[in-house]
């Protein structure tokens, strides 16, 4: 039996600590973008919001993958780095 090294997994350093608490803050905050944006796309097709709602909804998420993609490049982080590998239940986040 081998030891298996995790991909993703968070190495607290005291040198680090910052940016790895931003990883951790940057993908929760992507898991529920993801979620707030298929549930957005769902109500999308029933038909159930006004066109200014659909404006409004479209635009904060575009906003908000806007500013995630701003923290990333601050922080020196890639998308795939916010994907933790949750081991024998696979990535946290579905692969795009």
């Amino acid at each position: 039996m081998t030891a298996r090294t995790p991909r993703n997994r968070l190495d607290l350093e005291p040198d680090t600590v910052e940016r790895d608490l931003v990883k951790l803050v940057l993908t929760v905050v992507e898991l529920l973008r993801q979620l707030m944006e298929r549930q957005a796309v769902r109500r999308f097709d029933t038909g159930e919001l006004s066109e200014e709602q659909e404006e409004r909804i479209g635009l904060t998420l575009m906003l908000l993958e806007d500013r995630m993609a701003e923290l990333r490049e601050r922080y020196g982080l890639r998308p795939e780095d916010l994907n933790l590998d949750l081991g024998p239940l696979g990535p946290l986040l579905p692969r795009e």
